[in-house]
């Protein structure tokens, strides 16, 4: 096994193939709103993660079912994962969440997976979500963004949080026994190699269970599209993202689950996007040197001596 991929997992887990849904619901982020602080992540759009989503205009339910209404018929699907991907879904005020999780909550939906911020998960939060597991037999996990154990790229990406938000989150979700999945992006303009090699053995001290790869993109309209422009940041060629990915496998437990190797992103507005070539090649190029090189996910993971786990 070069990776632990996620679509075996899920097989595994729910014993046939299960699809992503995503929904979209109208929140925003502390770091846009003026809580912490303005213009977001210099990355991020005004859209967010959320070009391939519905409006948030119509229910959550009605997104739920017209993208599972189209996943069954195209794929014959028939387990789902409600996904709410787009900004801080746990930014919202604890009513209004409860009224869109339950929404989501319908036949053939067999887990919820809610993307947040590192400092926005409460308590509260989290009892509710454990209470719906117990009462509806639907799964739960939490997708958190981090993008870089680097605290000096964090400031300079304007996170609006350091690694210790992302530690007590994960000290707080593993309370609920929630799966979390990370969000990584391997190169940040700031980054080396030798954060790549520290976010990974970070998470995997951690007992992360999961973990999302991105390339970054850098849309116009953004601060970062603006330094890009400028010429006042770099970008790593793709064979130095390649090389990123599997050091970042190797260094990581082997009992990670693996959501992706490279992200997609959309083409209206995108300055940079995988050096201009598709994802699905990129991520071929990746399994080709892992199997030439003999290399695999979890090869350097015995960094500590004498570990227990």
């Amino acid at each position: 096994m070069l990776y632990n991929e996620y679509s075996k997992y899920l097989k595994d887990k729910y014993g046939e193939k299960v699809y992503k849904l995503p929904v979209n619901i109208p929140v925003t982020c502390p770091n846009r709103d003026g809580t912490i602080g303005f213009g977001g992540c210099t990355f991020c759009s005004e859209i967010g993660a959320g070009f391939e989503m519905l409006d948030n205009t119509l229910s959550v339910k009605d997104q739920i079912q017209k993208n599972m209404d189209y996943i069954s018929s195209k794929y014959k699907a028939k387990k789902f994962i409600a996904y709410f991907q787009n900004y801080t879904n746990t930014y919202l005020e604890l009513d209004s969440f409860k009224k869109y999780i339950i929404e989501a909550i319908v036949p053939n939906v067999v887990e919820i997976s809610i993307s947040t911020r590192p400092d926005c998960i409460g308590d509260e939060y989290l009892k509710f979500l454990e209470g719906i597991h117990r009462e509806y037999n639907v799964n739960i996990s939490i997708e958190l963004g981090l993008q870089t154990s680097n605290y000096h790229t964090l400031l300079k990406i304007n996170r609006g949080h350091t690694l210790a938000e992302f530690i007590d989150a994960v000290t707080r979700i593993k309370k609920f026994n929630f799966a979390i999945c990370t969000h990584v992006i391997l190169n940040l303009p700031w980054d080396n190699i030798e954060d790549t090699i520290e976010t990974a053995k970070i998470l995997s001290v951690l007992k992360v269970e999961q973990v999302k790869i991105h390339s970054l993109y850098i849309m116009d309209n953004t601060e970062m599209g603006r330094q890009y422009k400028e010429k006042e940041i770099a970008l790593i060629s793709k064979d130095e993202y390649i090389e990123r990915v599997i050091i970042f496998l190797e260094y990581s437990n082997r009992d990670i689950v693996v959501q992706r190797l490279i992200g997609r992103a959309p083409k209206e507005n995108s300055l940079f996007v995988n050096w201009g070539i598709s994802w699905w090649k990129i991520k071929d190029e990746i399994l080709d040197k892992m199997l030439m090189e003999e290399r695999y996910q979890g090869k350097k993971e015995k960094f500590i001596i004498n570990k227990n786990y």
